[in-house]
């Protein structure tokens, strides 16, 4: 019985400091959502205000959320990509993304504080 306990104990450490996790089945490592993070940040950074909506998410790819509504009949688009953690419960939530704005289909800002002030 001792020496099962070792070697289960030395699976378990084995699993828990390769920094896989496994996410429906397919094995992830933390390090691809990490890199994910940092190449969302670095894309978005660089992105400029009048950039065409199909322009980001050729660049950037599907984002991770979205929402659309109408202002002054001009349509609105937000896409929001993942750029931090801050849960460890394997879902996206709106606080880990950055959210991207777009007024027909051109990006008008970026950011929390700018998404925000839409809403008011």
């Amino acid at each position: 019985m001792n020496a099962l306990m070792k070697f289960l104990t030395v699976v378990l450490i084995t699993l828990f400091a390769s920094g896989c996790i496994y996410i429906d089945g397919e094995r992830v490592s933390s390090e691809d959502w990490r890199e994910t993070q940092r190449d969302n940040r670095e894309a978005i950074s660089e992105l400029e205000i009048g950039t065409a909506r199909s322009q980001v998410v050729r660049e950037l790819g599907t984002p991770n959320d979205s929402e659309a509504f109408t202002v002054d009949g001009g349509e609105m688009r937000v896409l929001f990509y993942r750029t931090q953690r801050r849960h460890s419960d394997g879902d996206t939530t709106r606080d880990e993304t950055t959210p991207l704005v777009f007024k027909n289909d051109v990006r008008i800002g970026w950011g929390h504080e700018f998404y925000n002030d839409l809403a008011r």
